[in-house]
């Protein structure tokens, strides 16, 4: 069925503060503790499912600075395939993330060079991506891009999932859409602030784009919807340390269920398995759980 994955998407240089609280307007505190590591949705999604054991491609771009240096080098050092992964003048992609010990988390992003990602570039994926690929997307490239991205994916007949929102017609092109409550609502008929009533949108937003889609919702789990049946997936009971890159371990660990040829709603259940593991550590990348790690949870509850 499926055999890769390309995720085509930003990569971040993260700095991570951890600390008790926020400072108020004017106030300067100290944060506890700080790491570095690399980061964007992009990255974290192709490291979570290379983790797994996956062939994984990232496309992207970083700048030609020692933050490019260490993004390439560290997703490189967890399998990914890096054969697409442009250089460019100026500042690599780069995140200041506060992250409090409730596990409640802000950030700040520059852009930098992923907002360099072209057209040109895309096309040079033409021979790498089949109707055997798994296609990622988020929002943290111009859009210009994603859209023409989309297109030619869709032409090729590759498998694609969008985590993030864009105009219904794009969306229609989609075969996995995937949004968390706030976006759900955004672009639904109704506010999402209940399973039940995620549970009414996602029927009707599935119908409505000839999409099956996914809703996350945060400590609740996720509802999942193929056109013809719609399942609630709650999220795991683990002891949360913090919640960087859960979301983009799902999707990572969902794109490993899909190439195992997982149903969407098993895919799903698996996803969060990934998701849970991940927030039990600190991190982002270095968080997200290896095959073994994840089967520990995921064959508990399928036994």
């Amino acid at each position: 069925m499926y055999d890769k994955v390309v995720v085509i998407g930003s990569l971040n240089y993260d700095v991570c503060l951890k600390l008790e609280r926020l400072p108020e307007e004017g106030e300067t505190n100290f944060a506890d503790s700080v790491e570095y590591c690399s980061g964007g949705k992009g990255a974290n999604q192709a490291v979570q499912a290379a983790k797994l054991g996956i062939p994984v491609y990232m496309a992207g771009c970083i700048g030609e600075d020692s933050s490019g240096d260490f993004l390439k080098k560290t997703v490189e050092g967890y399998g990914v395939r890096t054969d697409y992964l442009k250089r460019v003048p100026g500042n690599s992609g780069m995140s200041v993330a506060q992250s409090l010990y409730d596990g409640g988390i802000r950030a700040s992003v520059v852009r930098g060079a992923n907002d360099c990602v072209t057209r040109k570039d895309i096309d040079e994926l033409a021979n790498v991506i089949t109707p055997e690929t798994i296609v990622v997307f988020q929002l943290e490239i111009p859009i210009d891009t994603i859209l023409y991205a989309i297109d030619m994916c869709r032409e090729k007949g590759a498998f694609i999932i969008l985590n993030a929102a864009l105009p219904e017609d794009t969306l229609k092109k989609l075969d996995l859409f995937i949004v968390n409550e706030v976006e759900a609502s955004f672009y639904g008929n109704m506010q999402i602030d209940s399973v039940e009533t995620a549970e009414k949108e996602i029927r009707e937003m599935t119908k409505r784009l000839g999409t099956a889609c996914i809703f996350t919702l945060g400590k609740a789990g996720s509802v999942v919807c193929d056109g013809t049946k719609t399942e609630m997936v709650p999220s795991k009971k683990v002891q949360a340390v913090e919640s960087t890159g859960a979301g983009d371990s799902f999707i990572g660990g969902l794109c490993y269920a899909l190439i195992k040829e997982m149903d969407l709603f098993e895919a799903c259940r698996f996803a969060t398995c990934c998701s849970a593991k991940t927030v039990c550590k600190t991190g982002g990348q270095p968080a997200m759980p290896t095959l073994d790690e994840v089967m520990e949870i995921y064959k508990g509850e399928n036994t």
